[in-house]
């Protein structure tokens, strides 16, 4: 999940204090640029006078805050784990522009997890300690359904692509909790925006790899990869947005597969367990 732009929040909530620090675009630059990279250990102090001036006039308590960006740091632990999992096999990814891909991706997931570490203790907090993952999905066995996971490249790509989806619907389940609405609601949103296009470059790499065997969105709640992956997908049929059916809305001609291609719909803490559960061997 790209994080970078909980930046956006803090800027919507107190411009003032977000200038002071430097412009969005110049940070963006430091984080991702090969030159000249922000060391995150220098954050902590920067970080944490943004948060307690975005959040120190009405919106969530720093518990709140703590606990949503804890919850995202296990999220970015998995997918970390999972790349660098993947990296680490010469022979799973077919060429070295998909290799070289992947490296990017890994690379930023280790700089989000770098920031939330960073991130939250700045706030006087500990950081959640990793747990122990077994990308096969069994639970700890590494038996799972998934123990092709590292030797068969579209075993590999189907389950980037829920984990990428996942924090996608995750965040945009939190955002509300997040930013107490109102404005930095749709600042949250703007988060989720950004995971949507980190969630289809892998989307990209399945339909270049002909793995895809339909659009490569989700229609109906079908994802287009392998059934064992359907109840991550339940609530993507849904053709209902803030009360409206959006099936020939207006007179447009929209049928019931656009319908449901247009939004992803967000995840409850609950359904967030039952999906990552699995892929957890000890905690």
């Amino acid at each position: 999940m790209n994080l970078f732009d909980i930046f956006s929040e803090i800027e919507t909530k107190d411009p003032e204090g977000y200038e002071e620090l430097t412009h969005r675009r110049d940070i963006l630059k430091k984080f991702t640029g090969k030159a000249g990279k922000i060391a995150m250990t220098a954050l902590p102090f920067a970080i944490g006078s943004l948060f307690e001036r975005a959040y120190g006039g009405g919106g969530p308590s720093t518990s709140t805050v703590v606990g949503i960006l804890n919850y995202a740091l296990t999220l970015e632990y998995m997918e970390q784990g999972f790349y660098y999992k993947g990296l680490q096999s010469k022979t799973l990814i077919p060429d070295t522009l998909q290799y070289d891909t992947f490296i990017t991706i890994r690379t930023h997931e280790e700089e989000h997890v770098a920031f939330l570490q960073t991130a939250i203790k700045s706030l006087g907090s500990t950081p959640v300690p990793s747990p122990v993952f077994d990308y096969t999905a069994g639970s700890g066995s590494g038996n799972g359904p998934l123990a092709d996971v590292f030797t068969n490249y579209e075993t590999f790509l189907d389950l980037a692509q829920v984990f990428e989806d996942t924090g996608v619907r995750a965040y945009k389940g939190q955002a509300a909790a997040l930013v107490g609405g109102g404005a930095l609601l749709t600042a949250a949103l703007n988060i989720h925006s950004v995971e949507a296009r980190h969630a289809s470059a892998i989307r990209q790499l399945r339909y270049a790899n002909a793995f895809a065997t339909v659009k490569p969105w989700i229609t109906l709640g079908d994802p287009g990869i392998s059934s064992a992956f359907n109840t991550e997908y339940g609530g993507e049929q849904n053709l209902i947005q803030a009360g409206v059916n959006i099936v020939d809305i207006n007179g447009f001609n929209i049928n019931d597969e656009a319908a449901s291609e247009a939004f992803d719909e967000p995840l409850s803490s609950t359904r967030i367990h039952n999906i990552i559960a699995p892929f957890i061997a000890t905690s």
